[in-house]
C-alpha cells in the first residue's frame, strides 16, 4: 500500500461513520445520545489508563533510570502545557472549528454551534492523540506497512457513530485534523531512516494516555480540561527522554 493511503482510508471511515451517527442520533432521545457519550467516555479512559502505564516500560527505566519516568512524564505535561497556553493551541482549535462550522453549515444559534465545536475538538483529540496514530502513522511512512492505520480505522469508524450521535456534523470535521496530522506524521515517517527508540515511544504513549484521560473527563462533563493545550507534551516527552539519558548515562 502506498503511503498515507491508510490515511485515506481513516478519514473516509470516519466520514461515513460520522454520517451513520448523525442519522441515529436524529432518531435517539437526548438521555440515549447522553449515555453513548458517557460510554465513550469510559472506554476512552479504560484506553488511556492502557496506554499511561507505558511510563512503567522497561525499556523507558533501562534508558533513564527506575526514577525517571514518571518524572518525563511529568515534565513533559507541565513544560507541553506552559507552551500550548502561551500558544493557544485550544483557543485555535476551537477557532477552527467555528469556521468549519461556519463554512459548512452556516450561522446557527449558539448551542448548535457549540455542539458543532465540542464535537470536533473531542473526535480529532480521540482520534489524533493515541499511540496508534504516531506509530501506525510513521511505520506507514517507512513502508513497514499500513495494517496499524487500518486498524485504527476500523476503530475511529465505530467510534465516529457513537460520538456523531451525540455531538452531530462536528466528528465529520475531524477529517481534516485527521488528515493533516497523520499525513504530517508520515511525511515524517518518509524522511526518517527509522522508527523512534522504544524508550522514546514509550514515553510518547505514556504522555498521550494521560492526554486522553483528559478526553474522557469532558466527555463524562466531570472537567473540561484544555486538552489540546498539552499536546505539545508529545514533542516534549522524548526530548527529555534524551536529556535524562545523557545524564543517566
Amino acid at each position: 500500500m502506498l503511503p498515507g493511503l491508510a490515511s485515506l482510508v481513516n478519514v473516509t471511515t470516519v466520514l461515513i461513520g460520522a454520517t451513520v451517527g448523525v442519522l441515529l442520533g436524529n432518531r435517539l432521545p437526548v438521555r440515549t445520545r447522553d449515555l453513548v457519550t458517557d460510554a465513550l467516555g469510559l472506554v476512552t479512559l479504560l484506553i488511556a489508563a492502557t496506554s499511561a502505564m507505558e511510563v512503567l516500560s522497561p525499556d523507558l527505566s533501562d534508558e533513564v533510570g527506575d526514577s525517571a519516568p514518571m518524572l518525563i512524564v511529568l515534565g513533559s505535561l507541565l513544560i507541553g502545557g506552559i507552551a500550548g497556553s502561551l500558544l493557544r493551541i485550544e483557543q485555535r482549535v476551537e477557532g477552527f472549528g467555528g469556521w468549519l462550522q461556519r463554512r459548512l453549515a452556516g450561522e446557527t444559534e449558539s448551542a448548535e454551534r457549540a455542539r458543532f465545536i465540542e464535537g470536533f475538538v473531542v473526535s480529532s483529540l480521540v482520534f489524533c492523540t493515541g499511540p496508534l496514530t504516531i506509530l501506525g502513522s510513521l511505520n506507514d511512512g517507512l513502508g513497514n506497512g499500513a495494517e496499524q492505520i487500518l486498524l485504527k480505522s476500523v476503530l475511529d469508524g465505530f467510534a465516529a457513530i457513537a460520538f456523531a450521535a451525540s455531538f452531530g456534523w462536528g466528528v465529520a470535521a475531524s477529517a481534516v485534523t485527521i488528515l493533516v496530522v497523520q499525513g504530517g506524521l508520515t511525511l515524517v515517517g518518509l524522511a526518517l531512516g527509522d522508527v523512534l527508540p522504544d524508550a522514546h515511544l514509550a514515553a510518547i504513549t505514556a504522555a498521550g494516555g494521560l492526554l486522553l484521560v483528559g478526553v474522557a473527563l469532558r466527555l463524562l462533563r466531570i472537567r473540561e480540561i484544555p486538552v489540546a493545550d498539552l499536546l505539545p507534551a508529545l514533542v516534549v516527552a522524548p526530548l527529555l527522554v534524551e536529556l535524562a539519558a545523557a545524564l543517566h548515562s
